[in-house]
């Protein structure tokens, strides 16, 4: 029988998390690949699950979201950024940011429409449009100066008669950049003046370094109303598993994103929705500490990749680290990552199956530092192996 699958999606096959993931498990190598805590959250959250459960909040609830998460995420976009959003009309609850993300694309681009996104790019972008079919025209963030952008006039001349949306990923995964004012301007001056719907994933948003700050495209002159903001629960709280994520924008918007949700999952997970909401109202404190822990982590598993030999870029947010391998002899990041359990007992993501165009960034590994320090301690020490090999 031939393949059975349609042609748009056979180029995606299984995801590279998944093959990474199930390798750890096969070697016991540790696994810095896939970017999940091995920590929980704050444990009065966690009680708020357990204790919606075992009040029989176990039914479906509404295919917006529950109203009391709606009305905490209005809250927090207040709070946070100074955006007001309606919780009846200009908030939706989906399965996390991947669904969002999704549900967006298929609902605002037609067959034959372009979709600009970043590479380095998070592999559902590129799998999503595919299934909208649509058109990804990748625009490629470079090093520059020891952090990753893009060149404005290349985002420019991305830009087509087809084109719709562009996909914009700040704190950026996985190259950890955190987009500058300045970068934010050029995407927003560039929507303005061609007439562009702005889809932003900012999952990272409270996971930034340094000082430096998360900025919503959606806050610049112009962009609340063409702009679906997209966030969640799982990096904020340390509860990747329970798959909570919101829409935010305009009421048209996001009564376009529903009307493609409602057929995907409908709605799920009443317990989380209504934990969350604590956690957004109550939790925050937790998630401070939580940044500047995983901030010393950042700079425990970077300096030990430098000494293994690595070149390592520092991330302004995010989960992880993305090292350039070329130093120690290596070229091809896909076959040291399938070798890396090996060769060092250490599993890691190859940046290039992020990429529209592979070769550029076949040079570069990802590795994940939301880890125990325990852990990344034993990480960097297997990893030194790479520098002593002959």
């Amino acid at each position: 029988m031939n393949d059975p699958l349609v042609a748009r999606m056979r180029a995606f096959g299984t995801t590279i998390f998944t093959e990474m993931s199930a390798l750890a498990a096969r070697t016991g190598a540790i696994n810095l690949g896939q970017g999940f805590p091995d920590t929980d959250g704050p444990a009065a959250m966690l009680e708020r699950a357990a204790t919606a459960i075992r009040e029989g909040a176990n039914q479906y609830p509404p295919g917006p979201g529950v109203p009391d998460l709606r009305q905490a995420v209005s809250e927090h976009r207040k709070a946070s950024y100074g955006l007001d959003y309606d919780p009846d009309g200009e908030i939706l609850v989906t399965v996390g940011a991947t669904e969002a993300i999704a549900a967006s694309v298929l609902a605002l681009c037609e067959p034959g429409d372009e979709v600009i996104a970043f590479e380095p790019y998070y592999d559902s972008y590129a799998a999503a449009i595919a299934l909208a079919g649509a058109v990804l025209r990748p625009v490629t963030l470079r090093p520059v100066e020891g952090r990753f952008t893009f060149d404005p006039a290349e985002l420019r001349a991305a830009v087509g008669p087809r084109t719709r949306a562009i996909l914009v990923n700040s704190p950026h995964n996985p190259t950890g950049t955190v987009f500058t004012r300045a970068e934010l301007d050029e995407i927003a001056e560039l929507c303005r003046e061609r007439d562009l719907v702005a889809v932003t994933d900012e999952v990272y948003e409270h996971l930034t370094f340094d000082g430096v700050e998360h900025i919503p495209l959606a806050t610049l002159p112009g962009m609340r109303e063409r702009t679906v903001m997209i966030s969640s629960a799982g990096k904020t709280f340390s509860v990747t598993g329970w798959k909570t994520g919101w829409v935010c924008g305009p009421a048209p918007f996001v009564r376009a994103v529903q009307t493609v949700k409602q057929f995907l999952t409908f709605t799920a997970s009443a317990p989380w929705q209504l934990a969350v909401a604590h956690g957004l109202r109550h939790e925050m404190e937790w998630v401070s500490r939580q940044r500047a822990d995983l901030e010393a982590k950042r700079d425990r598993l970077t300096a030990g990749l430098a000494a293994a030999g690595f070149e390592v870029y520092r991330p302004a947010g995010t989960y992880f680290v993305q090292t350039d391998i070329r130093p120690l002899g290596f070229t091809d990041g896909l076959a040291l990552a399938r070798e890396l359990p090996e060769l060092a007992g250490v599993v890691a993501i190859p940046t290039q199956v992020f990429y529209a165009h592979p070769e550029r960034g076949s040079h570069f590994v990802r590795f994940a530092f939301c880890k125990k320090e325990a852990v990344i301690d034993e990480a960097v020490a297997r990893l030194s192996a790479l520098s002593r090999r002959s």
